[in-house]
């Protein structure tokens, strides 16, 4: 299956790690399209991955899976996340990375300023906890390419989100900036 995938990263392009995550995506699923979004993300720079990401996906066909890899809290007890939205699939970390493309996808928006977002019944989120589905041994800081990769690719073949761990309902936001109009423009 042909699926696209991108990528959106704060990997850089001067080693192989970005090549690594793609290596293991193609070793899955040889028929994926990769795209790349964006590499040059500033380091761990959750917030500047969040608006790039939002700026890109909604271009991309439906039924696209975005990988996001900006992940100060790898190798913590962050929960690693499937996002499926009405469009498109994401697979990233709980970070608040989401944060854009959760408030683009809900029917009623959501309020930018809380930690943990109540999920609207129009996206569905899963928890990913089935080691048999990421490469192993895991890289303490590589989820990258040991658990996001793999599991992107089996979303391409088309594995259920479920597949891979269990359903949560809620996920972290990035307090968002919205526009207003003061008295005096």
């Amino acid at each position: 299956m042909g699926a696209i995938i991108t990528l959106t990263t704060d990997l850089g392009l001067t080693d192989a790690y970005v090549a690594a995550m793609k290596g293991v995506i193609l070793g899955i699923n040889p028929e994926a399209k990769l795209v790349d979004i964006c590499h040059s993300i500033k380091p761990q720079n959750i917030t500047q991955a969040a608006f790039v990401l939002s700026t890109a996906y909604k271009f991309f066909p439906q039924k696209t899976i975005h990988v996001v890899v900006v992940d100060p809290g790898v190798g913590t007890k962050r929960r690693a996340i499937i996002l499926r939205t009405p469009s498109a699939d994401f697979v990233a970390p709980d970070n608040g990375v989401l944060s854009y493309v959760i408030q683009e996808s809900s029917a009623k928006g959501v309020a930018g300023n809380v930690d943990l977002q109540q999920l609207e019944p129009e996206l569905e989120a899963v928890a990913i906890t089935k080691a048999e589905y990421w490469r192993l041994p895991v890289s303490p800081t590589f989820h990258g390419r040991d658990i996001f990769a793999p599991v992107a690719a089996r979303l391409s073949l088309g594995f259920p989100p479920i597949d891979f761990g269990e359903v949560i309902t809620s996920v972290t936001m990035l307090p968002l900036l919205r526009p207003y109009q003061a008295h005096d423009g």
